[in-house]
């Protein structure tokens, strides 16, 4: 994967999407009923879709955790069953959403593998981009997974990495994956303090890493894990400007979600303060 900057997109004909909720796409959220931490029931589940529907998006990826504590509990074919039903009691609730299978894959040597037996799930089921989630309580370094990955065909996702607190404090050890297409995915909430002044610093750190990024919800719920995309599209417009925002909150979702290769921010469209 060669990451286009703005510009270069721009060149090729084509134009970003315009408007701040220009269908927005959540690549990771935990939405399906009485799977993993996400709603326990259906009617829990359709309260979080509606919020999710009425926060401008319109696509979401379905992402329960595999592997690390879950191995074992959600199979490919559980998750891709349960997305189908949603989607069908979505329709029934006239609820505009759209619900994608996925998963949020937790740091296991074994990925490569169980991605090619179908056991473990990526990005809307495209074999492109795989959520990849590592451990919170210690620092493990994914790089020895990563060339498997791209062996494969498939670029690293690296989940929350804000949240993460080695990272947080350390946002420099990201670049040493770049050469192996890692991307990074920052969560909406953390943008505006939602997760801490550690997380929300490095939230603002990480979007300067030079690797493709985009923001996603992560939510589990309408309380304390709500959708927060808009939100965190208004901050990034604010201090980014509109086409930053755009590349993403909805560019490089959207892209994901197709399998097409995401965009890079330009640094010398940034504002000064923003680059460190």
């Amino acid at each position: 994967m060669i990451p286009r900057s703005k510009r270069q997109f721009e060149a090729s004909g084509r134009s970003l999407p315009t408007g701040p909720t220009a269908g927005f796409t959540d690549v990771h959220c935990h939405c399906l009923p009485g799977l993993d931490d996400g709603p326990s029931d259906r009617i829990k589940t359709l309260d979080l879709c509606r919020a999710l529907a009425a926060d401008g998006i319109e696509t979401v990826v379905a992402t329960p955790h595999q592997l690390g504590r879950f191995e074992g509990c959600y199979d490919a074919g559980t998750i891709r069953d349960a997305v189908a039903e949603l989607n069908g009691s979505l329709r029934d609730a006239g609820i505009p959403l759209t619900i994608l299978p996925g998963a949020d894959v937790r740091l296991d040597e074994r990925i490569p593998r169980l991605i090619e037996t179908g056991d473990v799930l990526t990005v809307a089921d495209r074999r492109r981009y795989l959520l990849l989630e590592l451990p919170h309580e210690v620092f493990i370094d994914p790089q020895s997974l990563l060339p498997g990955l791209a062996s494969i065909g498939v670029a690293a996702i690296l989940t929350h990495p804000e949240r993460h607190v080695h990272l947080a404090r350390n946002p420099g050890l990201v670049e040493r994956w770049v050469e192996f297409d890692m991307c990074l995915q920052l969560t909406a909430g953390s943008f505006g303090g939602g997760f801490g002044q550690l997380s929300q610093d490095a939230a603002w750190t990480f979007v300067c890493a030079p690797m493709p990024i985009l923001v996603a919800t992560d939510a589990h719920d309408t309380a304390g894990r709500s959708p927060r995309m808009s939100e965190a599209y208004r901050l990034l417009a604010r201090r980014l400007g509109t086409d930053s925002a755009r590349i993403l909150c909805v560019e490089n979702p959207r892209r994901a979600v197709e399998g097409k290769e995401l965009l890079m921010l330009a640094r010398d469209d940034m504002p000064r303060e923003v680059i460190r």
